[in-house]
C-alpha cells in the first residue's frame, strides 16, 4: 500500500501542480484557492475511485482497448511536455469563471491522466477496494496539504522571495516537462510492445 501511495504521489507531483496553480491563486486569492483545489482533489478521487473499483471494465463496456488508451495517454503527456518546455509560463493555469468549472479544469488534465488512471486500476487489481479506496484517499489528502502549505508559505513569504520564485518558476516548470515527456514515451512504448506481444 506504501508503494502505491509514494508512486502516486511522484506521478501526482504536488510541486509541479503548484507550480501550474501559482497564476489561480494570484487570480483568485488564497481563500478560494484553497476552495479550487479541494474541488479538484474531489473530483479526480471521484474519478480514481471508479477505475479502483471497476479497473479494466470500464474499458471493456465502453469498447475501448486498454493499451489504445495508454498509448493516446502518452501522446497527451507529450503535448503537454512540449507546451511547458516551448512556452513556458505560456502554459500554465489561466482559467476564469466559476469554482466549479475551473475546479473541473485542473482536475482534468492536470490531476488525471493516463499514468494515473493506469496506477488506480493496478491498485483495484492489487488490493481489497476498502485499501484501493483509502490509499487515494490519503494520496489526495497529502496533494491537497502539500499544494496548500507550499502556496501558504508563498502567500506569507516578502514580496522579494516571491519575485524571486516567480523568476525562477519558469526553469523548474520547463525542467518538469522533460520528466513529463518521458514518461509520456514511457507509456506510448508500453502500449505498442504490448499490442506487439
Amino acid at each position: 500500500m506504501f508503494a502505491y501511495i509514494v508512486s502516486f504521489l511522484i506521478l501526482l507531483n504536488p510541486f509541479a501542480l503548484f507550480i501550474y496553480m501559482v497564476p489561480l491563486y494570484k487570480e483568485q486569492g488564497l481563500g478560494t484557492f484553497y476552495r479550487i483545489l479541494a474541488s479538484a482533489c474531489a473530483i479526480a478521487f471521484i474519478i480514481y475511485g471508479a477505475f479502483v473499483l471497476f479497473g479494466q471494465g470500464l474499458f471493456e463496456f465502453l469498447q475501448i482497448d486498454f493499451e489504445a488508451f495508454r498509448i493516446f495517454g502518452g501522446i497527451v503527456l507529450v503535448s503537454f511536455a512540449l507546451s511547458f518546455i516551448l512556452q513556458g509560463k505560456k502554459s500554465m493555469i489561466t482559467t476564469r469563471g466559476e469554482i466549479g468549472k475551473i475546479a473541473s479544469e485542473v482536475a482534468l488534465p492536470f490531476m488525471v491522466g493516463a499514468g494515473t488512471i493506469t496506477l488506480s486500476i493496478l491498485i483495484g487489481e492489487a488490493l481489497r477496494p476498502i485499501k484501493g479506496i483509502t490509499t487515494l484517499l490519503i494520496v489526495m489528502l497529502a496533494t491537497f496539504v502539500a499544494v496548500a502549505a507550499l502556496m501558504t508559505a508563498r502567500h506569507y513569504l516578502p514580496n522579494k522571495y516571491n519575485i524571486m520564485f516567480d523568476k525562477n518558476a519558469e526553469i523548474l516548470l520547463r525542467m518538469n516537462g522533460f520528466i513529463v515527456g518521458a514518461y509520456g514515451v514511457g507509456l506510448i512504448i508500453d502500449g505498442i510492445t504490448n499490442i506487439i506481444s
